[in-house]
Formats: C-alpha cells, structure tokens, sequence
C-alpha cells in the first residue's frame, strides 16, 4: 500500500543539505497546486497563514500532488500546538512555522511536531495521514524521523538567538522571512536595507555552519541561483497568486495598444 505522506525523496535531500525548488501555493486551490506538482517542482508549499486555506482545503491541495514527487509543506498560521497537529493529521509531509525568536519557541515547535516521548503530538489511527488506519504501523515507525521541521526567523530577536534556535534537536531548517525581518526591524517590507541585508548575512553564515537546512525565497533564475550558489537548500521561488498577478499585468500592457 502506497504512503499518503513519506513517498518523496525531498526529505532525505534537505536532511543532507541539498537543494530542492518549490512552488509557493497561497490561492488555496487544489488546482494550482497541481499544477506546480505536475510541472515538477520539488516541493509545493501551501499557505495557511496569509490564504483563505481551510484544513478541508489543505487535505485537497494535497490531494493534488498525488501521483507526483512533489513534497506537501505547510506554512501553518503560527507556533500552535492545535493547528500543527491537524495539519500533520491531514497528511503534511513538513510544516514551515512563522515568527519563532526564542530557543524556547522553536523547542515547543519541535515538540507539537513530535509524537511521545520525543514531543507531545496526539496520536490518531482515523486521519489522512495514516490512510485512514490502514497505514498506521509504517506512519508511527516514520513520523518523528521524517516530518519536515522547518522555523521561520522573522524578528531581530530570532536573530539574537539565531545560534541558540540553530543547535535546537530534532529542528530540521530554518528559513529567513524577509518582509517580516525587514519590518520588525523598522525597515517596512524593505528586505534591501543595509540594517536587514548584515541581519540576513549573520543568519546564512549561522545555519551554513550547523546541521540544519537554509531555506528563503527567491525571485527569478539569477536570483535563486546565487541563493543557491550562498548556501541556501530551499528556495521558494514561484508563487500562484503573484505570478499570474505580474503575468497578467504584463500581458494586458502588452496587448493595451492593440485595444484602442
């Protein structure tokens, strides 16, 4: 019987720090992902945290890379205990949690992500992720070891203690949210400022040195190829919502004096 959840090659390519392009899915359709799944990205990444994604939703976004090497990340709304169970419950293969600035605060992700005695995850035999019981002993034996545990540094305080988060057991990347940095250090949605760019520096030369994956975003070949070429392991590099935005913004300036 085949896997919901462990059927991808992407988790042992970011456990060994290699690279893996993925596709941001934030209009919460099933379609768009896919389509990213189908057009052979690595990752789809669906967005609950800034989308209109219900866990229903999540499920059939999910749903749609089956059939695909195409590993499901979740971008959960926040650090909770509630919502990360019952997005591993409907099948994620990791999840990408936002603004986490203490050891403490990435600890408790680690654990929320952990069944006993590693964490403190509640177990089920009925949901998505263990198809619906008849695939529990293989899910059990697997989900502490292979479930994706990536944080999300966002503030100057997650800076601070980007060495202390970095040494965190069982954490298996962090990300750098630009927008989010640049702005809770005053810099509103202005990644390009000197003050965020020295603050991103001192993150990549952190996570290069320790165990854990570097993950960000990236915007185009030139760019996601420098990222790459800097160290970084994952790369966002394509969203739904703001790539068919500037496509069809393009297209209709381009046709505009064939309108008239």
């Amino acid at each position: 019987m085949k896997n919901l959840v462990f059927h991808s090659d992407v988790t042992e390519r970011l456990k060994n720090k290699g690279r893996v392009l993925a596709a941001w899915a934030q209009m919460g359709s099933n379609l768009s992902a896919e389509i990213f799944a189908e057009a052979g990205f690595d990752m789809v990444v669906i967005d609950s945290e800034h989308s209109p994604t219900t866990l229903p939703g999540l499920a059939a976004m999910m749903q749609a890379t089956k059939g695909t090497n195409c590993f499901p990340m979740v971008r959960v709304p926040w650090n909770d205990m509630v919502m990360l169970k019952q997005t591993l419950d409907v099948g994620a293969a990791g999840v990408h949690i936002p603004y986490v600035s203490t050891p403490e605060e990435a600890e408790a992700a680690v654990r929320f992500c952990k069944y006993p005695p590693m964490g403190v995850r509640g177990i089920a035999g009925s949901q998505r992720a263990v198809c619906y019981g008849q695939d529990k002993a293989d899910y059990y034996a697997r989900a502490n070891k292979d479930i994706i545990v990536m944080i999300a540094i966002e503030t100057p305080e997650g800076v601070a203690n980007i060495e202390k988060i970095a040494a965190i057991p069982g954490l298996d990347g962090i990300f750098i949210g630009p927008a989010d940095l640049s702005t809770s250090m005053g810099h509103l949605a202005n990644p390009a400022h000197p003050e965020v760019q020295a603050a991103i520096r001192h993150i990549e030369e952190v996570v290069n040195a320790s165990d854990k994956f570097l993950g960000t975003v990236s915007a185009g070949k030139e760019d996601t190829v420098a990222k790459f070429e800097r160290g970084y392991n994952l790369l966002y590099a394509i969203s739904d919502t703001t790539g068919l935005s500037n496509l069809a913004v393009k297209t209709v300036a381009e046709m505009k004096e064939y309108l008239r």
